[in-house]
């Protein structure tokens, strides 16, 4: 065997970072150290890895054919290591979608940080295409995301089920009236989610599809700011009931109801089908299993679960 496995963690991180300064960074090494012990498993193989254009590394063919079994490697000797170390989980990397992550993906990290207070962890909240990119490049183990996402790459299973909902302030002329025809949701000024996100990716096939036209008055990143907004007066919303459910008890926002659109959605449980699966991952997974039988038992947090 001509590699060693710190070899391949040093590639993985590259391939990772796609630079040897930010992976040797993470690494806690030196540059130089990085950069030949790379050097060093292309010259055992005779065979590069990357594509060198100026100072930037880019993956090529082989780089990208080694990288899947790569990870599994580490994922296996993450495992061996927390098996000596007593059953101790290694890393876990979560990325979770803005509405999940605002939501519900923190109070799931603090849970797994509490039952497993030596395993680090660490939580990036995106939009749903970010939270993909982060799967297929191997820098998140799981990802909880809004809606399904085709890609052959990733494994999808269902979690939550959620509903969008159609919003205003109190003060709007369609809070009295407690429900819209699409002749009138055509003549409202909209706030709404940026495009990448699943929120708005389920607005544009349910909504804005049945409307003669969408008049957007401002398209936001952040699920808060679009209540701001909409409370102010400036329009009419879509979001999560997750994200509208305290703003609805407390009567700053009405629900505008519109039967006329299916805007029941799923949430999902994502991974890399190539990704070892580590203590710490089936531990997070349990995790998010109880979670979903105590939101069917109370449907405090999702609405009942649909096969």
């Amino acid at each position: 065997m001509k590699f060693s496995l710190r070899q391949i963690a040093i590639f993985a991180a590259i391939a990772r970072c796609g630079s040897v300064s930010q992976a040797a960074e993470r690494l806690a090494m030196s540059q130089s150290a990085a950069s030949n012990a790379l050097l060093e498993l292309e010259r055992a193989y005779e065979r590069p890895l990357f594509d060198r254009i100026g100072k930037s590394l880019h993956l090529n063919s082989d780089g990208r054919g080694l990288l899947p079994s790569a990870e599994r490697l580490l994922g296996l000797a993450a495992d061996i290591d927390s098996l000596l170390a007593g059953d101790r989980p290694g890393p876990l990397a979560v990325g979770a979608t803005l509405t999940i992550g605002n939501y519900l993906a923190t109070l799931l990290v603090a849970d797994y940080l509490r039952q497993n207070p030596d395993s680090p962890a660490t939580l990036h909240v995106a939009n749903t295409h970010q939270i993909v990119a982060s799967l297929l490049a191997f820098d998140c183990d799981l990802g909880l995301i809004e809606g399904e996402v085709s890609h052959p790459d990733l494994h999808c299973e269902p979690w939550l089920e959620d509903e969008l909902l159609v919003f205003c302030a109190p003060g709007h002329p369609l809070a009295a009236a407690g429900r819209a025809d699409n002749a009138t949701l055509a003549a409202q000024d909209w706030i709404l989610r940026e495009p990448g996100s699943g929120t708005r990716e389920q607005f544009e096939r349910q909504v804005a599809r049945q409307l003669p036209r969408v008049q957007t008055r401002l398209e936001l990143e952040h699920t808060e700011a679009i209540k701001r907004a909409v409370e102010s007066g400036l329009g009419i919303g879509c979001l999560s009931r997750l994200a509208l459910r305290e703003a609805l008890r407390r009567g700053s926002l009405v629900e505008i109801a519109t039967p006329q659109f299916a805007l029941r959605r799923r949430f999902y449980l994502a991974s890399h089908r190539q990704r070892h699966e580590s203590l710490a991952m089936r531990r997070f997974r349990e995790l998010c299993a109880r979670f979903t039988a105590g939101a069917r038992d109370t449907g405090e947090l999702a609405l009942p679960f649909i096969p």
